[in-house]
């Protein structure tokens, strides 16, 4: 015997949000229930899950538009970052996500977290890179990063 019920949001193996599937009532009972992640198939879930649905378009939206704004901020970002070398070309160290994160802070004021740099490895040569900034939403923004010898001439 299984019982219908509407899926309040995604679980791993059973469906997405809002899809009505047929489950054993103790499964229901004992773990879809009480974690809120569905209700049994009546109008008012319906009704109450358009409602929710209506809440996260708006609020992807907003931190859509959020993420532009920011986005925008940094379009045109070149960073320099001075790093002493072994043999001019090879940096004793590397330049890591935390320092190019601290980088971006000081040069527009704009607090980037750490998951949203998508950066291979930690930058161990001189030279100038394109590493870039995803935002989620299909909001990403590349930007220039030139790492120097900190002992060569600057220009």
């Amino acid at each position: 015997m299984h019982i219908e019920v509407m899926l309040m949001d995604d679980v791993k193996k059973l469906g997405k949000s809002g899809q009505i599937v047929k489950v054993a009532p103790g499964y229901a009972r004992n773990f879809l229930f009480p974690k809120g992640l569905a209700s049994l198939a009546t109008e008012a879930a319906k009704r109450k899950l358009k409602k929710l649905e209506a809440e996260r378009a708006a609020r992807a939206a907003e931190e859509k538009k959020a993420a532009l704004e920011v986005a925008r901020k940094l379009e045109k970002l070149e960073i320099t970052v001075s790093a002493p070398t072994t043999d001019g070309k090879k940096l004793y160290g590397a330049v890591s996500v935390s320092d190019i994160l601290a980088a971006i802070e000081a040069n527009r004021g704009i607090k980037v977290e750490r998951r949203q740099l998508e950066l291979d490895d930690a930058l161990r040569e001189v030279g100038v890179y394109e590493p870039s900034i995803d935002f989620g939403h299909g909001v990403k923004v590349k930007f220039k990063i030139t790492i120097l010898d900190e002992a060569a001439p600057q220009e």
